[in-house]
């Protein structure tokens, strides 16, 4: 398998990977016009992207608006301040008694507005990813169901969401606080492997180079060096910030336990035993997973509740950012305001990364991202251009001799992600914004400001269990080779 190269259209940029040795594979980068695999201008709208890339903007605007709605009516002084309502926004009487007869109406903001946003948004989506599984081609009737009918589908996802406020509360929260609680936690593990097969294709593709040429050994060097930086400075900062010499113990233990996972990591790394079995593991890697740690600590710290303790015979609080001194403090916002958008833009990334992925490697893409292996090097790590054709796959091998076929012609032939995988993972996403916004296991009480201002601490467990998974996840990468079983090659033949 050799490197990809980029061919530049008129209206798009595509990336088809070329072989020297006879077969190759056409594939579409991640993100055709929006990726290190071929920029594009944005000057001219839709016209200069492709139909998919149109579609897949569209989508990721919905998701957004529909989690900016879930915001605002989770927030208590949107809510007062627009509708005049202390209480909450309740249905119309008249509307209630047709619905609910005597029984106890929905309110329609709060946990329960955002349960009911994000169950018409989920069931929209999940929808779509049934309808249009084992779809892989662009020329397929069904995929205009993912490219087109804009109007209706809008008016379906409204359907959708007021269906779900005419479910009473009673048969609402039960069952679907759970879907939503499996559906989080599905996420949070793409969201790591997708952070592992990252930082294992960045590693893998410039140690590849760094064996061939000295200048990829400089990058790699300097990579290391910066992310280990950024880890290192992240780490500083949280000690200075969320830890205080009069308390703050759990913060100083977690973050102390943190930076051992990291040392740890890294040893492993460069580990002799390692290398054997795995020489392109390295600590390019290690040091991109650690940078990924400390990012998980910053966002599980900035979640917790503030600790009290008393002082002079007064109550002070300590443990966030603002909150370390002794005078009277006004909550600051900000510090979990920059997480939050942080972490949504991770969760878009994720989705997108995600659809790519199982287009390219097919339904265990979870299983064999971790095993492509780049023989050439390439500034474009993150995204995997070829894959080894096999029997029932949709990729075609062609004869080196044939002439590469133009960029509309590909477009025509391929996905440039998989639209099933798109939609499912937006599924997820759904529920992981759901259960987000809503604290979690602590559901009912949750309002905006106070999980930008009091944390909550079931919030701030799930992200620690999400740093320790994501610890254990790359402990496994790097240990399975040692446990597999040693095959030997068979005894040569006899002359």
């Amino acid at each position: 398998m050799m490197g990809a190269k980029v061919v530049t259209g008129r209206s798009t940029t595509q990336g088809l990977a070329q072989q020297h040795g006879g077969v190759s594979n056409v594939v579409e980068t991640p993100f055709n016009q929006a990726s290190c695999c071929g920029p594009v201008s944005w000057t001219s709208g839709c016209h200069s992207l492709t139909e998919s890339t149109c579609s897949r903007l569209l989508y990721i605007l919905l998701h957004v608006g529909a989690s900016a709605i879930c915001c605002l009516l989770l927030s208590k002084t949107v809510v007062e301040r627009v509708w005049g309502k202390a209480h909450g926004i309740q249905m119309p009487s008249v509307l209630c008694a047709h619905l609910f007869g005597n029984s106890d109406c929905p309110v329609l903001s709060g946990s329960g507005a955002v349960y009911r946003v994000c169950a018409g948004t989920a069931t929209f989506h999940l929808l779509q990813a049934v309808l249009l599984v084992r779809l892989h081609s662009p020329t397929n009737p069904r995929a205009q169901l993912h490219n087109s009918f804009w109007s209706l589908k809008l008016l379906f996802l409204l359907g959708l969401c007021v269906v779900a406020f005419c479910i009473p509360d009673e048969d609402l929260f039960p069952a679907w606080h759970y879907i939503g609680i499996c559906g989080g936690f599905t996420f949070i593990l793409l969201q790591l492997v997708l952070i592992t097969a990252f930082a294992q294709s960045w590693n893998k593709n410039w140690q590849t180079g760094a064996a061939q040429d000295c200048s990829w050994f400089l990058g790699v060097l300097l990579a290391t060096l910066g992310f280990y930086s950024m880890a290192g400075v992240g780490a500083v900062l949280l000690f200075h910030h969320y830890t205080h010499p009069d308390g703050c113990l759990l913060n100083k233990m977690l973050l102390s336990l943190h930076l051992c996972f990291c040392g740890l990591l890294s040893l492993l790394s460069i580990a002799p035993c390692i290398r054997l079995k795995q020489p392109n593991s390295g600590l390019l890697q290690a040091s991109i997973i650690s940078c990924y740690i400390m990012y998980l600590t910053f966002s599980a710290l900035s979640s917790r509740p503030p600790e009290t303790i008393t002082f002079q015979g007064q109550n002070h609080t300590f443990c966030l950012p603002g909150r370390n001194k002794m005078e009277p403090q006004i909550p600051d916002t900000s510090v979990a305001v920059f997480s939050a958008g942080i972490m949504y833009a991770c969760v878009l990334f994720a989705c997108n990364e995600a659809s790519y992925l199982a287009e390219l490697f097919g339904a265990l893409w979870i299983i064999k991202v971790y095993k492509y292996e780049f023989q050439k090097p390439s500034v474009c790590f993150c995204c995997p251009q070829t894959v080894e054709p096999e029997d029932g796959q949709r990729s075609r091998a062609r004869s080196a001799d044939q002439e590469t076929p133009p960029a509309a012609q590909v477009q025509s032939q391929h996905l440039s992600y998989s639209y099933s995988g798109f939609h499912f993972a937006f599924f997820l996403a759904s529920l992981y914004v759901m259960v987000t916004l809503t604290n979690w296991f602590s559901y009912e009480e949750a309002e905006l400001e106070k999980t930008f201002t009091k944390g909550s601490w079931a919030t701030f467990w799930v992200k620690v269990a999400s740093c320790w998974a994501c610890v254990l996840l790359y402990l496994g990468l790097l240990l399975a080779p040692l446990l597999a079983p040693h095959s030997e090659s068979p005894p040569p033949p006899p002359p």
